[in-house]
């Protein structure tokens, strides 16, 4: 058997059967373009089959080395890829620079950073391997631009023609001259490969004399040459390159057709995602952040849960009769999590810490909690299980502690705190949560109305409105 024909088989173990079917015909039938940055909520959709169980059909598909995992901090403007990195850990918390755009950015895992599949070489060569052999165009569309920006084939060819006045590829050593007539709109002289920009400002009266511009290309480019004014009418642009590889200057017109041809979007896979994802949890424990690292989240959602009166239990039924409803209780809830697109972030004695993307997984899966206990203890003919919940959704750190990927931050301290106010089966949600409106609907659904209330919470110094869920 060969070495790809045994990750195939285990992966079919490991993942679900039909997502593990899919990834085979892909690569061993998929186009050059479709294996390389694999938008996987993309395929997903195309394909039919859950976004979970794909997520992690391609993780299980990663770890046995069918594909490299990439993290691509993006551009929120143009979609551009500003940086690439194989793992987690170097990933940076300072400022990206977008040359196209002109705008620095720090890297929030919310939206700015994409989680992308490629295949390995060792299993399947494809042209994206050798990026500086891709075609300019296709070097745009595979390196350059994120999966996430949404091209159609045909308006690309269309509209590329309307936003490009000219492009070449320039090898590495060699000089090039653009004979170009500028039109009296603002234009970006942009190379994708260094990411380096020249911004001109057309205005004024055209002119027939022609006008001058060089631009040289080094290992260590300027991200951008500023904006310079020039009149509408002939310009000599002269290129030098001298940065060792070869570059792919073009000249974009930055207007309506522009923005179209890239504003289009697709949802993809999010860091912030991965970080709540329980197969990327268990799977890729050593692709976690550094000691010294804090990656900034806008928002998530966490949920706490702690067994009520777990002591008097185990004093009332005795060490191993409580150990047994205690393993099936923590049993029943991270399954409830997991199943919510959520991830566990650590137990801590009776308690669950949890994490999900948006507050209508949290509290889907709290009420899975309560009705979850309910069974258990109509098998046990008892009332001995008793989940304390408690939500809050906002911004936080992405941190290392205790040797494990974990979260920092007063929105943390919050999620803990509003758990403790339950005092039996009632969940206890915050504002940002309860005025999701999502959540909103979810409750209505259920016939649930919450109980609004003032809590002064322990460390918090003004009290805050909490809601109740009966």
């Amino acid at each position: 058997m060969s070495d790809t024909e045994a990750q195939f088989s285990v992966l079919k173990q490991t993942a679900d059967p039909a997502v593990a079917d899919a990834i085979r015909d892909l690569i061993e039938n998929g186009e050059d373009h479709q294996l390389n940055r694999i938008n996987v909520l993309d395929f997903s959709a195309r394909s039919g089959l859950d976004e979970e169980r794909v997520i992690s059909g391609f993780l299980h598909a990663s770890r046995l080395g069918l594909f490299e995992l990439t993290w691509n901090v993006l551009c929120p403007g143009c979609g551009g890829v500003l940086d690439a990195h194989s793992t987690l850990k170097s990933l940076r918390h300072d400022d990206y620079h977008c040359g196209l755009c002109a705008c620095g950015y720090e890297a929030s895992v919310d939206e700015q950073v994409e989680v992308a599949f490629t295949v390995s070489p060792r299993v399947r060569r494809i042209a994206a391997h050798d990026p500086n052999t891709l075609p300019l165009w296709e070097y745009y569309k595979q390196i350059f631009w994120s999966s996430g920006v949404d091209f159609n084939e045909e308006s690309f060819a269309e509209l590329s023609n309307e936003v490009v006045l000219d492009a070449l590829e320039l090898p590495a050593g060699e000089k090039a001259v653009l004979s170009l007539q500028l039109p009296p709109q603002f234009i970006i002289v942009f190379e994708p490969v260094t990411h380096s920009a020249q911004f001109i400002d057309v205005q004024g009266e055209p002119t027939k004399e022609r006008q001058q511009l060089s631009m040289l290309y080094n290992k260590n480019p300027t991200p951008t040459g500023g904006t310079i004014t020039m009149r509408p009418g002939p310009l000599r642009l002269a290129l030098d390159n001298q940065a060792g590889v070869r570059v792919l200057p073009s000249v974009f017109i930055a207007a309506e057709a522009l923005h179209h041809l890239i504003g289009k979007r697709k949802p993809f896979l999010t860091a912030k995602r991965m970080l709540t994802n329980q197969t990327f949890r268990d799977v890729f424990k050593a692709d976690n952040l550094n000691v010294d690292q804090r990656l900034k989240i806008t928002s998530l959602t966490f949920l706490f849960t702690d067994l009520k009166g777990s002591t008097a239990l185990y004093e009332r039924v005795g060490d191993l009769a409580a150990f047994d409803l205690v393993r099936a209780h923590f049993q029943a809830l991270l399954e409830i999590i997991s199943s919510e697109k959520g991830a566990v972030v650590k137990t801590i004695g009776d308690a669950v810490m949890a994490t999900f993307v948006r507050p209508e997984h949290a509290i889907v899966a709290g009420l899975r909690m309560r009705a979850a206990m309910d069974v258990l203890n109509a098998q046990r003919g008892t009332q001995d299980l008793v989940v304390k919940i408690g939500i809050h959704e906002g911004p936080c750190l992405a941190v290392m502690l205790n040797e494990r990927q974990d979260y920092f931050g007063q929105t943390v301290n919050i999620a803990a705190r509003v758990q403790s106010l339950s005092t039996s089966q009632e969940m206890h949600i915050t504002g940002p949560v309860n005025d999701a409106p999502a959540v909103a609907a979810i409750l209505r659904r259920e016939s649930i109305t919450p109980i609004q209330k003032q809590a002064a919470l322990r460390g918090i110094a003004d009290k805050i409105v909490v809601y109740e869920i009966p």
